[in-house]
């Protein structure tokens, strides 16, 4: 019940947050006489001064309406925008580029409310990673613990065995110790591991194993401890990872941007403007894509279309995405849809192991 609640007021953080960035164009409600933000005259639902609209309410009810249309609402825009980011991608890009701002929800509001909503959808239907419940790790961990004791017990008997027995008369001295030599290490691995299944006692163990040198013992002591901390509890390290991701999601677009300026790096038609807008409208398709997907599979029988989705509807967005913002031909479009979903798993890669080390230093 809590995740749920959490996942709604992610939902409405994102949508907040989103809103306040979002340009305010076309929304008055009403006129009047003169502005009472500036006192400019009003020549319709806004002033053309500073902005503000005509219409003003001083209610309860009015304050209410405000949050909702704040968390909820972007007066149609969206509406008009999220039918064309599915079906008509390349045309929406074109025209938020060439100037149509008032018509649609701006590429990085859009973006930041598809992040939050994706990340609700995993608290409510589950994700690609699923943290285990505590009781489950415990278990785990007991399991474990019992079963170590169990086989180094058995392993200790029969070393101990081997070594007082006597040597049998012809036999080979040789293969003999090289056998107990063998499980002495299989009792020295099973001690490890075993100190490993304790939890914490693992910290300093894994401190131990890792092997570190950039040349300054300081910084060496701070890496092997965090990496041993972050060993020793990964289901935490997977927490921060997590966390890490839905704070720092919007990192993706920036890493993005050189690899998609690479494949029109002589085209000087384009700039870097413009690929942004593409970027950021292609990435929040993906996320509102998984949104999808982690509902389709929380309805059981439609799961069936879900890998067909995965494999054909990122290949084919990006294909019609670039088609109807740069105006290609289908060959020029067919090679950069390929080579750009190759750099998309550079990125993803890059984010990954930037995700990691925050987890890590964390």
């Amino acid at each position: 019940m809590s995740g749920d609640i959490e996942a709604i007021g992610d939902v409405a953080t994102g949508a907040a947050i989103a809103r306040v960035i979002e340009p305010s164009a076309g929304e008055g409600h009403g006129d009047g006489a003169k502005c009472l933000n500036c006192g400019t005259a009003l020549l319709g639902r806004h002033c053309h001064g500073c902005g503000q609209s005509a219409h003003i309410h001083r209610t309860l009810g009015g304050f209410a309406h405000d949050i909702v249309h704040g968390v909820l609402h972007f007066e149609g825009k969206f509406w008009r925008t999220l039918p064309m980011i599915f079906f008509r991608p390349g045309q929406l890009t074109r025209r938020y580029i060439n100037g149509e701002r008032a018509r649609f929800v701006s590429p990085f509001a859009l973006f930041l409310f598809s992040v939050f909503l994706m990340f609700a959808a995993i608290s409510w239907f589950g994700g690609p990673v699923k943290l285990p419940t505590d009781l489950e790790v415990n278990a785990g961990k007991s399991q474990w613990r019992a079963d170590l004791d169990t086989e180094l017990v058995k392993t200790r008997a029969e070393l101990k065995t081997l070594e007082t027995a006597p040597v049998p008369p012809g036999s080979n001295p040789a293969a003999r110790n090289a056998k107990i030599k063998d499980m002495r290490a299989e009792v020295e691995g099973l001690e490890n591991m075993l100190k490993i299944a304790t939890g914490d006692a693992f910290k300093d163990y894994a401190q131990e194993k890792i092997d570190v040198n950039l040349g300054s013992p300081a910084v060496n002591a701070a890496i092997k401890t965090a990496i041993g901390h972050a060993m020793a509890n990964p289901r935490l390290l997977l927490y921060k990872i997590q966390s890490s991701a839905y704070k720092f999601s919007w990192l993706l677009i920036p890493l993005s941007l050189p690899f998609v300026w690479l494949t029109f790096a002589w085209r000087r038609a384009f700039p870097l403007y413009d690929h942004a807008v593409f970027i950021t409208y292609s990435l929040s398709f993906m996320t509102l894509l998984f949104v999808l997907l982690a509902l389709l599979g929380a309805l059981g029988p439609l799961e069936a279309v879900i890998p067909p989705l995965i494999l054909l509807a990122p290949p084919l967005h990006m294909f019609f995405q670039l088609r109807g913002t740069y105006g290609l031909s289908v060959a020029s479009a067919l090679w950069r849809s390929v080579a750009l979903l190759g750099f998309a798993v550079i990125v993803l890669q890059l984010f990954g192991l930037l995700l990691l080390a925050m987890g890590v230093s964390g």
